[in-house]
């Protein structure tokens, strides 16, 4: 699973609102330079969140945005799924995007995606933007714990 520039974005925007949950509204202009995105694409998304709900937007000089969810009700996997559609790595092992495989009944990683597949859903549907705040980010060495050289990871 690869997520898309535009689920990175809103990643980034939410969890920047579920910070300021009980401090009001945020400008598109502090979200955009304070989580490095183009602010035009932003807009976009932004107005994408509040179609769905899960934000409001106040127009004007003194608008902004503010996430209509307690951070506590908003998943990663929800974000995901809506904005890149699945979490599948392979189309047939897909619920929502199944694609047929000529291979399925002899493949023998089939069943190795398919816990991918399951285990990246467990963690994204139970990962709150609540609980993304309580993370520390990621240290610089801390991605190639495990992996020598981190070929092809």
């Amino acid at each position: 699973m690869r997520l898309s520039k535009k689920t990175d974005y809103a990643l980034r925007a939410l969890v920047t609102l579920a910070e300021h949950w009980d401090k009001g509204l945020v400008s598109i202009r502090e979200l955009a330079a304070h989580n490095q995105v183009p602010r035009r694409f932003l807009e976009q998304i932004m107005l994408g969140l509040k179609d769905l709900g899960w934000v409001r937007g106040i127009p004007g000089r003194d608008g902004g945005y503010q996430l209509t969810l307690h951070p506590s009700q908003l998943t990663m996997g929800q974000v995901v799924r809506h904005f890149d559609g699945v979490l599948a790595p392979i189309g047939c092992v897909s619920v929502s995007h199944y694609e047929g495989c000529s291979q399925e009944a002899v493949c023998r990683f089939r069943r190795v995606l398919l816990e991918v597949r399951n285990e990246t859903a467990k963690r994204l549907d139970f990962l709150s933007l609540a609980e993304l705040l309580t993370l520390s980010p990621l240290a610089v060495g801390e991605r190639n714990v495990g992996f020598a050289d981190g070929a092809g990871i």
